[in-house]
């Protein structure tokens, strides 16, 4: 239902808006960007594609998933069938049986959840989405209200929509081409921030469902995390820019043929049939894709409406009037308009921080905010949509708003970070 609300909410405040400016001020031709607009004509004042390209946009955002869908559950499928999953489950059961009481002990879903965190983590976004369906197909099986979120669903998700992530790379080379005199920079404060959001994510969550974080095992476990997230940013700080993106290939994308070796090489040992155990998890992944595409397209027709609309630039001018009259440094106003796309769209996100340094400067206040900004979040509407449409879940209960409050973590923090800093 509160889905359901936000996004009618979208739809109205855009057609709204764009009403007023075709009827009061004369934008005869906001009508036409909002249904058949294009990013890449030259006259769309915006930039922004309308309804129609936005369609074919999600279409085509699922079917490039298909094929990454059937990879990685077509190895999980392996995994599973040699035993893998399970001893994950075992591995990390002391923490997970804390945060995440209602799943039994040893349960495939606690195996699939380490798995989507471990990629995020790496930063592997086209690995983590698999291993976040599948995470959510397994705790749909325990979920004895099929169309209600449960709490061990609106943990996961909010934890991972919380996107905490170890080197952000592509906005480090995003800096770099465009010029940065140190694009490494802003990792630190990029790690703090969305470690952060993780942390507010968990704490939220777990006030609403009554979990105690002061349990040992949960505290063990962060303090872990947190030592070993330390050591690692203590070591690549003193890398420069190439060394730095070289190591990060390594260990993710290195990291991730492991991943494939351990797999195949354990289901050789428990002699299953491996081939076989691959296609039957690929098949799952072609439908997985396939049954997210209404919930895709109905989230991005409604963000592509506010943004064509012009609402954001109503919500960032209205900031700016208010910071002025309040006498208030006004700086970070240019680098929040990626902070508000972020939980919306994430290329629009990543297409607002390009705008930002192109405008502004690559080593400017706001260029670096909108680059820490864009590493201290996720995409969490698009999140909502896709996982929680890939088990037709209907009322996603408080999910949202506890994303939304994470997410503010996060910026609030990053805000603060910059200021602190490159101040």
């Amino acid at each position: 239902m509160a889905l359901s609300r936000i996004w009618s909410a979208f739809i109205i405040v855009a057609i709204v808006v764009g009403s007023i400016k075709c009827f009061f001020f004369g934008q005869s031709d906001i009508f036409n960007w909002m249904i058949i607009g294009k990013a890449d004509d030259a006259a769309n004042p915006l930039k922004v594609d309308g309804v129609i390209e936005t369609c074919w946009t999600a279409v085509n955002i699922c079917l490039k998933l298909i094929g990454i869908m059937a990879l990685f559950m077509g190895f999980m499928s392996i995994a599973e069938r040699a035993g893998g999953i399970r001893l994950l489950s075992k591995i990390i059961g002391p923490f997970f049986s804390k945060l995440f009481p209602d799943i039994p002990k040893g349960h495939p879903a606690t195996g699939h959840m380490v798995m989507n965190f471990s990629a995020n983590l790496l930063g592997l976004d086209n690995a983590a989405t698999p291993f976040g369906l599948k995470a959510m197909e397994s705790l749909q099986e325990l979920n004895p209200n099929k169309d209600t979120a449960s709490n061990a669903q609106i943990m996961f998700l909010c934890l991972h929509a919380s996107g905490l992530t170890l080197i952000p790379v592509s906005i480090i080379a995003i800096r770099a081409s465009l010029n940065a005199v140190n694009p490494t920079d802003i990792f630190i404060p990029c790690m703090i921030a969305t470690f952060m959001a993780t942390m507010a994510a968990m704490i939220i969550v777990s006030f609403k469902q009554k979990i105690n974080l002061l349990q040992p095992a949960i505290l063990g476990w962060v303090l872990g995390l947190s030592i070993i997230i330390s050591l690692l940013v203590l070591y690549l700080v003193s890398l420069n820019t190439a060394a730095l993106q070289s190591f990060s290939g390594i260990l993710s994308n290195g990291l991730l043929l492991l991943i494939f070796l351990i797999i195949v090489l354990g289901g050789v040992y428990k002699n299953i049939d491996v081939f076989d155990a691959f296609i039957d998890g690929a098949k799952g992944g072609f439908e997985t894709a396939i049954r997210i595409i209404p919930y895709l397209v109905g989230m991005l027709i409604a963000i592509s409406l506010l943004r064509t609309s012009g609402t954001f630039e109503i919500v960032i001018n209205g900031l700016k009037y208010v910071c002025t009259a309040l006498g208030a440094d006004s700086r970070f106003i240019d680098g929040i308009p990626t902070a508000l796309i972020r939980p919306l769209s994430g290329g629009g996100a990543r297409g607002m921080m390009v705008d930002t340094i192109t405008t502004f400067g690559a080593d400017s206040f706001p260029g670096r905010l909108s680059s820490i900004l864009q590493g201290s979040s996720d995409t969490t509407f698009y999140v909502v949509a896709v996982y929680f449409g890939a088990v037709n879940i209907k009322n996603t209960r408080y999910a949202i708003g506890a994303m939304l409050l994470a997410d503010l973590v996060g910026i609030c923090t990053a805000i603060g970070l910059c200021y602190l800093f490159f101040g």
